[in-house]
């Protein structure tokens, strides 16, 4: 935009902390559409001999761009030992439960749905069941 607005090349170098113009050149010396247009008018100024003026361009008004009304979703609050439910993509949830088994280590268990009510449910039963595992192994585990 500098040099698009006229600084020279040697100044906008030492500005910037390039050590050679040419640096500098070969990474801003790209042409834009406003540089091609006031080439060509000085161009026509200074060998056409004519009163070449830059023409105007018709800027559209800006649309409205107001926010759209967001609200964001709100997950109820979960116990501890429930589980949780993420949404992956717009037709994917994911339902994970991590509980510490009969060992002491803690083991992650997913399920996946289409929808969140289906991911809930699934998930409900998936943690039934583990639990009911893990207090199998405790029971095998004391004798």
């Amino acid at each position: 935009m500098a040099l698009e607005h006229g600084l020279d090349v040697k100044t906008l170098s030492a500005t910037i902390g390039h050590v050679s113009s040419v640096t500098t050149l070969d990474i801003y010396s790209h042409i834009t559409d406003t540089m091609q247009r006031q080439a060509a008018v000085h161009i026509d100024r200074k060998i056409g001999g004519t009163d070449a003026q830059m023409p105007t361009i018709a800027r559209e008004e800006r649309k409205d761009t107001s926010p759209v009304e967001f609200t964001p979703y709100k997950p109820k609050i979960r116990k501890p030992g429930t589980g949780c439910v993420t949404m992956i993509n717009d037709h994917l949830y994911e339902g994970r439960y991590t509980p510490t088994n009969a060992y002491g280590k803690r083991e992650s268990h997913n399920i996946y749905a289409k929808t969140r009510e289906e991911c809930e449910e699934k998930l409900a039963e998936m943690i039934a069941e583990v639990k009911a595992q893990i207090k199998a192994e405790k029971e095998k585990m004391t004798g």
